[in-house]
């Protein structure tokens, strides 16, 4: 290890890149947890002695804490230091799936879920500051979007082998599962995430600053609203791949698996674009999905064009996810802990809006395509919101005003960063 020439230690190749493995592990074990109820809930229900519908419930119950825990523990925890923050994080995050595990019936499973949920945000808000700290700025990106491969790599294999164990085992199982996963984590941040002292120069009334930024509210807006447009078609595929494209039950699997491949390469392509050029990848992310969420409308009926625009589709939102990411984390000037976790939160409420209006549309009768011409509608919105953003942008530029964060820099993305990139520095300690 050897000093900058400020006297903050360097991190060795090898140590900044175990750091992130390990905040993607934590990554990995959010995403089970989110998605793997959704496969269990047939299951679930018989368990607690309600019906499905009922037991969907806990569903809503996880997001609700996301919704509300990320802007709350982001506010209060941010004169803390990262490392044991993250690591109080997980800490409540096994809490709460070990309470699953054990829930008596649906009324505690609802608060256990709940309580799941409360750390989701904040952590994946101060695991992407921790990584960016880590490496040097035109590798910003990529740093953050090797956290959130996490969450990409959780919907291919982590959900999956959750659900299969789960249907095994009992339900149950899965949440014990995610136990391990969880206390795996605070053992590798605790070995391998660095610590320094916490910030004694940001308040609460610091973070909230971030809310009073208008580039702030676009960009939640983008993720609220435009990001819905996503969720308007995914919470629905399975019926769109049985009903409208002609495939048998047993191959939505192979649907969802073709999904998951295109959301981990989206997120690792995302990291490199956002180096590049952050606003303008927003900008093409957001468009590209808006035009795939059209496509799927036209050419749902021919399975292998839905199989292929699916995948595109799950590519083009993971690029936003990371860019937006990546964007709040650069807008909310003095309140990056608020501005990174605020994401999760507009992602889980995006969530919510695109299944309703994604189920009101087919409950009108307009059939199984219709979602994606409301989720292309949104994804419009999102665009708009941009274009009020980049309208904005130019008019500060021209203002000359104080700058809010600094920007990443640019860099060179035509090939992947090496491990001995990564740790080039300097790379302080987080």
């Amino acid at each position: 290890m050897t000093s900058a020439p400020s006297g903050v230690p360097l991190l060795s190749a090898r140590r900044v890149v175990a750091a992130i493995v390990a905040l993607a592990l934590g990554g990995f074990a959010l995403g089970t947890t989110e998605f793997v109820t959704i496969g269990l809930l047939p299951e679930i229900a018989e368990g607690v002695g309600v019906d499905i519908p009922t037991a969907g419930h806990v569903i809503s119950a996880y997001a609700l804490g996301v919704v509300m825990g990320a802007p709350v523990i982001a506010a209060l925890g941010a004169r803390l230091p990262r490392r044991g923050l993250l690591v109080a994080l997980m800490a409540a995050f096994l809490v709460g799936n070990l309470a699953s595990a054990l829930a008596a019936g649906h009324p505690s499973l609802l608060v256990a879920r709940f309580v799941s949920g409360l750390p989701h945000g904040a952590y994946f808000g101060v695991a992407s500051l921790v990584a960016a700290s880590l490496v040097r700025p035109e590798l910003r990106g990529r740093a953050v979007s090797s956290v959130m491969l996490g969450l990409a790599v959780a919907n291919l294999a982590g959900v999956p082998a959750a659900t299969w164990l789960g249907q095994e085992l009992g339900w149950r199982a899965a949440y014990w599962a995610v136990v391990v996963l969880a206390a795996a984590t605070v053992l590798a941040v605790l070995a391998f995430v660095p610590s320094t002292p916490g910030r004694d120069d940001v308040t609460v009334a610091t973070e909230l600053t971030a809310l009073r930024r208008p580039q702030v509210l676009l960009t939640l807006l983008v993720a609220t609203v435009g990001f819905g447009g996503m969720f308007a078609v995914y919470s629905y595929v399975s019926p769109l791949s049985t009903e409208v494209a002609g495939l048998a039950r047993g191959a939505v699997p192979w649907v969802l698996l073709v999904y998951g491949v295109g959301g981990v390469l989206g997120t690792a392509v995302g990291g490199r674009l956002a180096d590049r050029a952050l606003f303008r990848s927003l900008v093409g992310a957001m468009l590209a999905t808006g035009v795939l969420l059209g496509l799927i409308a036209v050419v749902a009926g021919w399975a292998p064009g839905l199989l292929a625009t699916l995948f595109l589709l799950s590519g083009a939102a993971s690029v936003l996810v990371v860019t937006l990411q990546l964007r709040l984390m650069e807008v909310a000037g003095e309140a990056q802990m608020l501005g990174a976790a605020l994401n999760h939160s507009a992602l889980n409420a995006a969530n919510a809006l695109g299944a309703w209006l994604g189920g009101l549309v087919i409950a009108a009768g307009l059939g199984w395509t219709a979602p994606a011409v409301v989720g292309a509608g949104l994804a419009a919105v999102g665009l708009g919101a941009l274009t009020a953003s980049a309208v904005l942008r130019r008019r500060e530029e021209r203002t000359g005003p104080v700058r809010t964060a600094p920007a990443p820099a640019r860099g060179r993305t035509s090939l992947p960063p090496t491990t001995r990139e990564l740790a080039a520095g300097p790379c302080r300690e987080a």
